[in-house]
């Protein structure tokens, strides 16, 4: 899918980096053939994302029992913004946590490749508010390909995206090349407890419950499926933490949410990053 362009203060034309040198990526860290029949190609992914977008809000606060409102504000906070600073949400979806780092006085590119998903968003950043910052602005984007300039964000978040997508190595060098040195990035992704009894318990919840009640109230039979094996066979924790580095981040950190259910990642790029780092320009 197409970016849009006509954004120009988002999307100003910077002078051509150096390639980038390709590295291996390390093995993840993830539970053993959960991967095995997913489908992330971009049509599939927008598609499934399409077909639950309508009630995506809804089972998100039912399933989460609210606390996904709780782990955006972590999110948001953990990237330490000044007023002002202009900021990208990758995979935005319906928009909360764009919405969120508005709160903390952001100003917002919210990015995403699914339309249905960014037209619910587009209502929200309409609605009144009494924020200072200016709504988030929606744009459609696709996170192998950025449309962004280099170094052109001071921050920027995902919120249970980056397990959707195809490539996650080359997610991550995308997301590095967008952010300025010294810019911080934070992720917000779903993950296994590691306490054995919970772990259990998390787990038959997780493969059993979870896609039952989404198979009943939302408008797609198969996303619900989807979901917990995209998470199982997601790296996790330090597995996570290796990719992000392997991308050009430091300072790494993750941090346990809600006994570990959802993991916060965070990490910088480097003052010094070198320009080896940076996207080359075709």
């Amino acid at each position: 899918m197409s970016a849009n362009r006509s954004d120009v203060s988002l999307l100003a034309p910077a002078p051509p980096p150096a390639a980038a040198a390709p590295t291996a990526p390390p093995a993840p860290t993830a539970l053993p053939d959960a991967a095995a029949g997913l489908d992330k190609s971009g049509r599939a992914i927008r598609d499934m994302f399409g077909a639950v977008a309508r009630r995506y809000d809804l089972l998100n606060h039912l399933l989460s029992a609210g606390l996904d409102r709780w782990w955006r504000r972590r999110a948001a906070a953990a990237l330490r913004l000044p007023p002002g600073a202009l900021v990208l949400d990758l995979c935005a979806g319906t928009g909360d946590q764009a919405m969120a780092l508005r709160r903390r006085g952001a100003r917002v590119a919210a990015a995403d490749f699914c339309l249905p998903m960014l037209a619910l968003a587009r209502r929200k950043f309409g609605r009144p508010s009494r924020d200072a910052a200016p709504p988030p602005r929606p744009l459609a984007a696709d996170a192998l390909a950025l449309p962004f300039p280099p170094g052109r964000f001071a921050a920027a978040t995902v919120a249970f995206g980056l397990r959707n997508v195809a490539d996650l190595d080359l997610a991550l060098r995308e997301l590095a090349t967008t952010l300025a040195p010294g810019g911080r990035l934070a992720v917000l992704e779903f993950a296994v407890p590691e306490a054995p009894p919970l772990r259990a318990l998390y787990l038959l919840y997780f493969r059993r419950v979870l896609p039952a009640i989404g198979r009943l109230l939302s408008d797609s039979q198969s996303a619900y499926d989807y979901l917990p094996s995209s998470v199982l066979s997601f790296p996790q924790r330090r597995g996570f933490l290796d990719r992000m580095a392997g991308a050009g981040f430091s300072d790494l950190a993750c941090s346990d949410l809600a006994a570990g259910i959802v993991c916060l990642y965070s990490g910088t790029i480097p003052q010094t990053s070198p320009l080896s780092n940076r996207r080359s320009t075709p």
